[in-house]
């Protein structure tokens, strides 16, 4: 799961750092998972950038995200570099590489395109990538207002109707695993979200909520819907939707988990980001059919990625992700 939070990480300069094993400050305890295997800081993309990509040498750096796999650089005001943290993350860091422009040609929204591509080199052991800044706020991070969230609504509609066209996945759907974290199975997933509230229960952060506990008691009951598997984002969540201060949808950004999945995996998003009119806008712009079986494998990837999420935030002190998680968990049992 590759969740890039502005502003997270320190970006003071220093030297390629790995920091499994112990976090600093915890007492040398167990890193979380995730903790950076490569820490690359301001200094760091700055020299690496500026070896590989002569004419912005110089550029001034300064850090704009960081998460779980991805530490993020905006180099000259425009480009942003993204630097893989963990090796588990590098088969996707090349799935976009490779798909992401020409998925862009295809889609109706901005798609971070990876124009420049550093190669591996004794400095950084990885490939890296960078591609001209899409303007926007998460969706989680933004403040709507009623309109605001169904303009939002109806432009991921629209995007998900274009990604999820068959002709699209015959002709660049063909080398992607198929729904390789199970996130269209809601038996997986709900025994996943299960885990993680009880983690948000034990913490103080979360009260249980029957809704929610029925829902997951469904989910567990059921099996994945059948297909067919589309081109899928595979980590569709409230901070890889881009909008813009009016609500209007500018981009979906972090493709990490693109792979093919049934559609459910990406209309999760319908269930924890919107609710009553923005959600229905949502579903009539999509305009393809979502079943009672797709309906409750999204509700359920809903909550367990909400879950998630408000677990990531909490234990790293982000308190606007944290509300917003959970009021996507509300969401995703509701109207």
């Amino acid at each position: 799961m590759t969740n890039d939070a502005p502003g997270a990480a320190s970006g003071t300069a220093g030297t390629l750092s790995g920091t499994a094993g112990g976090v600093p400050g915890t007492g040398g305890g167990p890193a979380p998972e995730w903790a950076a295997e490569q820490d690359v800081r301001e200094d760091d993309a700055a020299a690496l950038v500026g070896g590989q990509f002569p004419d912005l040498r110089g550029a001034p750096v300064r850090l704009l995200a960081t998460g779980w796999d991805n530490t993020v650089h905006l180099v000259g005001e425009r480009w942003a570099f993204r630097f893989p943290r963990r090796a588990v993350a590098l088969p996707g860091v090349e799935r976009e590489i490779a798909t992401l422009p020409v998925l862009a040609e295809r889609l109706p929204l901005a798609l971070p395109v990876p124009v420049r591509v550093g190669r591996p080199s004794e400095a950084y052991p990885w490939p890296f990538w960078g591609a001209e800044l899409i303007p926007g706020e998460e969706l989680a991070e933004a403040e709507l207002s009623a309109d605001g969230r169904m303009r939002a609504a109806a432009g991921l509609g629209a995007f998900l109707h274009a990604l999820h066209d068959p002709e699209l996945a015959a002709e660049a759907g063909g080398g992607l695993p198929v729904d390789p974290m199970r996130r269209a199975d809601p038996g997986v997933r709900a025994a996943m979200a299960r885990e993680r509230l009880g983690r948000l229960v034990r913490r103080g952060a979360w009260t249980p909520d029957p809704a929610v506990d029925r829902l997951l008691a469904d989910g567990e009951k059921a099996g994945p819907p059948p297909g067919p598997a589309v081109v899928s984002h595979g980590d569709l969540h409230l901070r890889h939707l881009l909008v813009g201060p009016d609500g209007r949808a500018t981009g979906v950004i972090d493709w990490g988990d693109l792979c093919r999945a049934d559609p459910a995996v990406d209309l999760s998003l319908a269930y924890a980001g919107f609710d009553g009119d923005a959600r229905t806008a949502l579903l009539s712009a999509y305009g393809r059919p979502v079943n009672a079986g797709r309906e409750l494998a999204a509700r359920v990837l809903a909550v367990c990625l909400c879950a998630v999420l408000a677990d990531y935030a909490e234990s790293t002190g982000r308190t606007r992700l944290l509300a917003a998680s959970l009021s996507g968990l509300r969401r995703a049992v509701g109207d």
